[in-house]
């Protein structure tokens, strides 16, 4: 099972460097597969690999935002202030999951990641044909980015990065930009469901809340590292024939939410 979560970590680094996102669109469901091994609930597994996820962005995101910063690609004026909102949000959001059943959140998380996959097949974008808004704006924006980060376990690059692009922000910069929001909308969503899962039943030995330490680590190990590699590919490759790849798969992965554990 361990190698089976370094194997992911290495996926999700690549992704989350290459891509902007926090590598959650298929940390989660793979997590709630493997989860079919631990026998829990699908209430239980359900929130336990959000939760999870969430954990893992806080490495892959710090890594990804290095090399990010390295190349001068934040802005960390736009992250600052994106941040605001983004913290309350994510706590926002980790509250909303905690009131729902598993099987009401798997059917969400599956209608999310099949929009993304259509959004991604498609390169459906919006034209850069907004100015960023000020910085109240902006941490309206960052809540409402940090609220659904929360609810589906994601870094929010799916959703920082076509604002941004709205905004008529260069999309290298836009994908360092979400980068660094992943930080704390990670950091704000583990703490969420670290609390709102302490002390629930079923929970698996080894977790703390909703965070499931053995996948939190094999994940963390090699997503550091692959998520460098990741961001450099940004940089020197057409990410086309990938993206494609992606959304084929991100639409089986979606529609297998709909079926039970």
């Amino acid at each position: 099972m361990l190698l089976a979560y370094l194997l992911l970590g290495a996926g999700a680094g690549v992704l989350a460097g290459l891509f902007g996102v926090g590598g959650g669109l298929i940390v989660v469901p793979a997590l709630m597969f493997s989860f079919t091994f631990l026998n829990l609930s699908e209430n239980v597994a359900t929130h336990l690999a959000i939760g999870t996820s969430l954990a893992t962005i806080i490495f892959t995101s710090m890594s990804s935002a290095q090399t990010h910063n390295s190349k001068g690609s934040i802005d960390w004026n736009i992250v600052r202030w994106l941040a605001l909102g983004i913290i309350l949000g994510s706590v926002l959001g980790g509250f909303t999951a905690s009131l729902l059943q598993g099987a009401t959140l798997k059917i969400i998380i599956g209608c999310f990641v099949i929009l993304m996959s259509i959004q991604l097949g498609f390169n459906l974008k919006p034209k850069a044909s907004k100015k960023l808004p000020g910085k109240f704006g902006l941490s309206t924006v960052g809540m409402v980015v940090g609220w659904a980060s929360a609810i589906f376990g994601i870094g929010g690059g799916s959703l920082t990065v076509p604002f941004l692009a709205f905004c008529s922000v260069p999309m290298q910069r836009a994908v360092g930009v979400s980068a660094a929001c992943g930080l704390p909308i990670a950091l704000a969503g583990t703490l969420s469901y670290m609390w709102f899962g302490w002390g629930v039943d079923g929970l698996p030995a080894w977790s703390i809340g909703y965070i499931y330490l053995p996948a939190l680590i094999g994940i963390s190990v090699t997503s550091m590292v692959f998520s460098r590699i990741g961001a450099k590919l940004a940089y020197r490759l057409s990410p086309e024939l990938l993206r494609r790849m992606f959304a084929i798969f991100l639409l089986i992965v979606g529609c297998s939410f709909f079926t039970p554990l």
